[in-house]
């Protein structure tokens, strides 16, 4: 028995495909995909949400002092002239982060092998640009979600014949 579906690709482009349809899935929600690939796709999510919930809760929360520049009430940075040069102004803020713990940050860094970088753009502008942390989104939004629930994150929903090639259509969605 097979391991895997080969989905007519070669490997480099069954990859690719797979990486991209994970990323659209854990971002939006659900996707809209044949039932081959879905299967595929389902496989891979599967495991990296079971991750996600392995390692959701190992962290240690740790307090740093940073230098954090000063901002007027425009949110332009203040400056000083020091010595006849404009120097920014610099103040020091405790902040608490939180430090992954060894085997989190390997599911991280496992979790960033598959996701491609995602930007959001709401407005429609290009300033407006910010990317997607994924990864964060799992650990904080998804994990805590299905920690109760051995496997079964996602449900493949079928909704009918695809016009041109007639093909299976199904939606693939976390539960």
């Amino acid at each position: 028995m097979a391991k895997y579906r080969k989905l007519g690709r070669t490997s480099s482009q069954r990859k690719a495909l797979l990486r991209s349809q994970v990323t659209a899935l854990i971002n939006n929600g659900k996707i809209v995909t044949t039932e081959a690939r879905a299967k595929e796709v389902q496989k891979q999510v599967e495991s990296l949400i079971a991750l996600a919930v392995k390692e959701k809760d190992n962290y240690e929360t740790v307090k740093v002092t940073a230098k954090v520049a000063r901002k007027d009430k425009d949110g332009k940075r203040v400056k000083e002239v020091v010595d006849g040069k404009k120097v920014t102004v610099f103040d020091e803020v405790e902040k608490e982060i939180k430090k992954d713990l060894p085997s989190r940050l390997h599911a991280r860094r496992q979790m960033l092998k598959v996701f491609y970088d995602v930007t959001e753009n709401p407005t429609g502008k290009n300033k407006d640009k910010k990317s997607v942390d994924l990864v964060a989104k799992m650990f904080d939004e998804i994990a805590p979600k299905y920690t109760g629930r051995n496997g079964g994150y996602t449900r493949i929903i079928k909704i009918g014949l695809r016009k041109g090639d007639a093909a299976m259509e199904v939606v693939l969605e976390l539960v």
